[in-house]
């Protein structure tokens, strides 16, 4: 079978939806395509905030906006300048999905259902006449008198005008079939991961959260802070998958074997945390020392860096050592670990890399290389950290692609 369509979209996620519903919508003449692998359409919105899809961040300055992207953020301030997140809450309020907005900034529909998303997107593309075909796959590519021509497991497909928007893969093999077109590849690395500890007695805690925390990587002098995941293989939680997306490269070269070093109190210094406890052991000398320090942090978690400071859980404050209040202080503003190993955070899987942005004009998302063919979404060199900044940019992406598809 030969599919053949005015436009076709590589990519059932939400860029390539996105980009489909609005060509369609703005101009019905057009006949809209499209086809996607796998048997499922957005799956990733589906999935996404655990199940609840985060749509969007409430950050509207354009400037502080492109610093949640490790890359590809320079390259999308004009992107944003077109439809940034105050659009794309629009688009969805016009169409009865409203927003909230979580105090972290998160946005997700008031629903708290990422069905409801996904209901949105294939209304429109039912209302305006997008076709869709499912387990269908192409892996050769042809432009022959300004006309792409498509070969695969499935079948083939001829379309005017090609949009690309076939999402992020692990491995470079999965974009080779666009290197002919002149496109050059970077090479992806994973994303958006959290910080394996094999074996190390914290794991035990799992379930543990933090509100706010300092995470740094000492090697690679970067940090961040925010709100911290004790799991059974290691370190999770916003602030870790921030700083993973922050490292991306430089841990993936290192085979991930790294430095972690934790502030489990960063608006205070290490001398402000000493002297607490030592105020602590002054005014409850009687009280157990681990299950009353002068902190909002989890018993459970003072228990076990009280033991490792040598302030074992039954001690009180009159029987601890100042050598063992030091290293409790120390262990507050600056305990270490040593990753072994990334696990992917499955509802947030991204890559860093993808077809280079040099290739793209990013003003209408067409190749520089080839007429008529367009790119969306995160097979593009960009990646963002937690919060849905990466759906912005589908978003985003798709949004220009649709209005060069358009042209």
């Amino acid at each position: 079978m030969t599919l053949t369509a005015d436009v076709l979209v590589l990519g059932g996620g939400a860029a390539g939806f996105f980009a489909a519903v609005n060509t369609a919508r703005l101009n019905p003449r057009l006949k809209v395509v499209v086809v996607e692998k796998s048997a499922k359409l957005l799956a990733k919105v589906l999935i996404s905030g655990g199940g609840r899809c985060n749509v969007t961040h409430h950050c509207f300055d354009k400037g502080t906006l492109v610093g949640h992207y490790p890359r590809g953020g320079a390259g999308l301030r004009q992107v944003f300048a077109r439809w940034g997140p105050e659009e794309t809450i629009e688009w969805f309020a016009k169409r009865g999905v409203p927003l909230k907005t979580e105090l972290d900034g998160r946005m997700f529909p008031t629903t708290d259902r990422s069905e409801t998303i996904a209901r949105c997107l294939l209304l429109e593309a039912e209302k305006y006449g997008v076709s869709v075909y499912l387990n269908t796959h192409y892996n050769q590519i042809e432009y022959i008198d300004e006309q792409f021509q498509l070969r695969g497991p499935h079948g083939a497909a001829r379309c005017k005008k090609l949009l690309v928007a076939t999402g992020g893969h692990p491995k470079a093999e999965a974009y080779q079939w666009l290197a002919p077109l002149g496109h050059r590849i970077v090479s992806p690395v994973p994303s958006l991961f959290t910080f394996n500890l094999p074996k190390h007695p914290i794991t035990e805690l799992m379930g543990v959260a933090v509100p706010e925390t300092r995470i740094r990587l000492p090697e690679l002098k970067k940090e961040v802070t925010g709100p911290l995941l004790i799991t059974h293989w290691g370190l999770s939680g916003p602030a870790v998958l921030r700083l993973s997306a922050l490292a991306a490269r430089e841990l993936h070269d290192r085979q991930y074997h790294f430095s972690v070093a934790i502030h489990w109190l960063p608006s205070l210094h290490e001398e402000q945390i000493r002297n607490q406890l030592l105020q602590q052991q002054s005014d409850r000398p009687h009280a157990v020392a681990v299950q009353y320090l002068p902190f909002p942090l989890p018993t459970r978690l003072t228990r076990f860096l009280g033991e490792r400071a040598g302030v074992l859980p039954d001690k009180r404050w009159m029987e601890v050592r100042q050598k063992d209040i030091n290293r409790l202080a120390g262990l507050l503003a600056h305990d270490t670990y040593e990753a072994k190993g990334k696990t992917t955070f499955k509802e947030e899987f991204v890559t860093a890399g993808g077809v280079h942005l040099g290739d793209v004009n990013l003003t209408d998302m067409q190749s520089k290389h080839v007429p008529g063919l367009y790119f969306a979404g995160e097979v593009l060199d960009i990646d963002g950290v937690t919060g849905g900044f990466n759906f912005q940019s589908a978003w985003s992406t798709g949004w220009v692609a649709a209005m060069g598809l358009l042209k």
